[in-house]
């Protein structure tokens, strides 16, 4: 019988309580010191099934900044963060592109979109680039 201990800093709420989580042959054996139950169950899944939301940028092109920020509908598994980040760079866009578009559905079919964060507008005037 293993009995491992690990401590997180819970980052649900602004309490940012100290857990100490008692782990039993790969188990939760016991969760303490979170002052709400959302903090044991943030615990509980750190232990379990880990997960992480991201955001990051694509490259648009012809627009009036060259990237746009994009963000994930809902977190995903942690150890699929860099084939995530993978996949979302190998897109790029065309401006003008719209804050709330969904840039990827079901990226990697973990039921997760991708969302553009800003809108980008078509970059206008004298240095506007043909292409």
């Amino acid at each position: 019988m293993s009995l491992k201990e690990r401590t997180y800093t819970c980052i649900v709420c602004p309490n940012s309580c100290e857990i100490t989580v008692k782990i039993r042959d790969g188990s939760v054996s016991e969760v303490s010191g979170a002052s709400c139950p959302r903090g044991e169950d943030y615990a509980r899944q750190e232990i379990l099934a880990p997960v992480r939301n991201i955001a990051t940028t694509v490259l648009v092109r012809g627009g009036s900044i060259p990237l746009c920020s994009v963000r994930l509908s809902r977190p995903i598994p942690r150890e699929r963060i860099f084939d995530a980040i993978s996949a979302i760079h190998e897109v790029s866009l065309d401006a003008p592109v719209r804050a709330g578009t969904v840039l990827i559905q079901d990226l990697l079919g973990l039921g997760v979109d991708v969302l553009l964060t800003r809108d980008v507008p078509a970059l206008e005037g004298p240095f506007q680039k043909n292409e």
